[in-house]
């Protein structure tokens, strides 16, 4: 995070106006950070180095990880007619 400090303030500034919006985008991050991102120190990502995973992740593996953990979406109700006295 020290390394990307710079652009990751302009970005905030930028596209995390919501406090939810925020912490998904450095979820995001530090996700691709240590499951995707090879250091050239340790040859290996973090995650790997760690005993976390036994694989290099990408970026769709991560997107599918999301998916299966989110929540189906909620029915809707139906929609309320308009009374004709409203419709003006």
């Amino acid at each position: 995070m020290r390394v990307c400090g710079a652009s990751a303030t302009r970005l905030n500034n930028a596209f995390s106006k919501k406090l939810d919006n925020h912490i998904h985008a450095l979820a995001l991050y530090f996700a691709f950070h240590n499951f995707c991102r090879i250091y050239k120190s340790l040859k290996i990502t973090p995650a790997i180095a760690a005993g976390v995973t036994d694989r290099l992740w990408s970026l769709e593996d991560i997107v599918a990880k999301i998916d299966a953990m989110a929540s189906a979406p909620a029915k809707r109700d139906p929609y309320k007619k308009r009374n004709a006295e409203n419709s003006n």
